[in-house]
């Protein structure tokens, strides 16, 4: 069963064929939930982008599409949210106007330590509930949207490891990532099996020549079989974390059969006694992302989805370290985020995530932390005082050194934007004097050092090796290659847009 229906499809169109900003300008959906429209504000932001590019690009004698994918076209893309949303982000319209400029900030910060504990691609073998995917682009095929797709059946060759390596490593100033999963009650639908995961790290590393990947082992509280499959993790595969989702089938909510609660003594415990036994410690879980349409389908989900079993678990296994995916954010996707409707204005709280950032005042624990993947993504797109808020919110609860990087591409393209986004984000004067909040700092200061890879270092010791000793592998012999050769970012975002 699709948890999109072909009746919801026709009224999407793929990702790619909106605006190729540097930085999206509408809600994007990875389909796992019905996204927002483009509201008013955002189509003055998009707007905004492109009277700049045509105007910038010109006198840069470039195209619109050169332009856009230069260092000099993203600063032009912060300037135009600057002037949409207010001053947040750091940015100079010199940089946008003077594509030197702008290239020397670039070249200045590109060997930054960055730790992108948050990605995805998708399996080669993707089965008949994960085929959106491919049958939204035969969709456009054949409505004439894209004429290279011909009639030609699609696959899903663009969210493969290909575009993958080339997205998150020649596109951006990545440096490590960990790769991802998600699980399904349909074995065939997993976006990638544990036994993938474990070989395109194997292939990455293999080919980089230095462990530039690390992995993720699924595991499902519950399922038959799921205590076996975590001892043939340890003994086989290797993962250099675990990651679990308390919503069970994240894929197919409606027919989800095994969720599980954190801190559930008789279930989950289970599992974690065989993480700590393997001295495997890093645990992370996928929270929140619970948007409207969900809410109103599956009611009965939402106590997974929330953050209120955290606590418990992180107190009674403190040899652990539980890594909270998307900070626990409620509504990325649907709708307008809450800062909009008033609910942070009023009592600095967001929904979840202050729940996640209260957890170590509350239990007396300092082995919780908060990824920020897809949640920053969602809300610089949608309002960016939102995502000054969230950063506020967890950095003062949790501790900045508690705060990881994650942006859970490839779903949204080459993770540079989102890298540029927190390089330049600073929460707002009015935020930080109101709620207590302190400043992030400059790109290169200790808060967004830490936050962009030292902290997520600190919990696996290979990453802190390379963190200290630099990296000159193959891989970076072959990104100094793909640069020198002129190839462009794509500024390709992945999945759906409403039509």
């Amino acid at each position: 069963m699709e948890y999109l229906s072909p009746e919801e499809l026709d009224g999407l169109k793929p990702a790619r064929q909106a605006l190729a900003s540097p930085i999206p300008t509408q809600p994007i959906s990875n389909g796992e939930f019905w996204p927002a429209r483009q509201n008013a504000v955002q189509a003055r932001l998009e707007a905004r982008i492109l009277a700049l590019a045509d105007d910038l690009s010109s006198r840069a004698g470039l195209d619109r599409r050169r332009f856009l994918a230069t260092p000099a076209g993203m600063a032009a893309a912060f300037v135009a949210m600057n002037e949409i949303y207010g001053r947040i982000f750091d940015v100079d319209a010199a940089e946008a106007a003077t594509p030197g400029l702008a290239q020397a900030r670039a070249d200045a910060l590109s060997s930054q330590f960055i730790f992108d504990v948050h990605t995805h691609f998708l399996r080669e073998d993707a089965g008949p509930g994960l085929q959106y995917f491919a049958t939204l682009r035969e969709n456009t095929a054949r409505k004439g949207y894209n004429p290279e797709l011909g009639g030609r059946t699609q696959t899903l060759d663009d969210l493969h490891l290909g575009t993958y390596l080339r997205e998150m490593w020649f596109d951006s100033d990545t440096k490590l990532a960990t790769l991802s999963g998600a699980p399904s009650d349909i074995t065939h639908d997993w976006l990638l099996s544990n036994e993938a995961i474990a070989e395109a790290r194997a292939q990455v590393n293999r080919f980089a020549g230095t462990k530039r990947l690390f992995s993720h082992f699924i595991f499902t509280p519950g399922q038959p079989g799921w205590l076996d499959a975590i001892d043939h993790g340890v003994a086989v595969l290797k993962p250099d974390a675990w990651k679990g989702y308390t919503i069970g089938d994240n894929t197919h909510k409606e027919i989800s059969r095994y969720p599980w609660l954190m801190d559930d003594e008789k279930v989950a415990y289970k599992g974690y006694e065989k993480f700590e036994k393997a001295g495997i410690r890093n645990v992370a879980i996928h929270k929140g992302l619970f948007t409207q349409s969900d809410q109103a389908r599956f009611a009965w989900l939402m106590r997974y989805a929330k953050a209120d079993d955290v606590g418990k678990a992180a107190k009674d296994w403190p040899g652990l370290n539980f890594l909270i995916y998307h900070a626990a954010y409620r509504y990325t996707g649907e709708g307008e985020p809450k800062i909009a409707d008033g609910e942070f204005e009023k009592s600095g709280r967001m929904e979840w995530v202050s729940d996640l950032a209260d957890v170590p005042a509350k239990y007396g624990v300092t082995n919780v932390y908060a990824d920020v993947g897809a949640s920053f993504a969602a809300c610089c797109i949608a309002e960016p005082r939102t995502a000054a808020a969230m950063m506020g919110i967890l950095i003062k609860g949790l501790g900045a050194d508690r705060v990881l990087w994650g942006t859970d591409s490839i779903w949204f393209g080459s993770p540079q934007w989102q890298i540029e986004a927190l390089r330049r984000l600073e929460i707002p004067e009015d935020m930080q004097r109101r709620f207590g909040f302190a400043p992030l700092g400059p790109p290169d200061g200790a808060v967004k050092r830490g936050i962009f890879g030292e902290n997520a270092a600190r919990l696996f010791p290979e990453a802190h090796a390379v963190r200290w000793t630099g990296i000159d592998d193959r891989l970076s012999q072959r990104k100094r290659d793909y640069a020198a050769s002129g190839a462009l970012r794509s500024n390709q975002a992945y999945g759906w847009v409403r039509a």
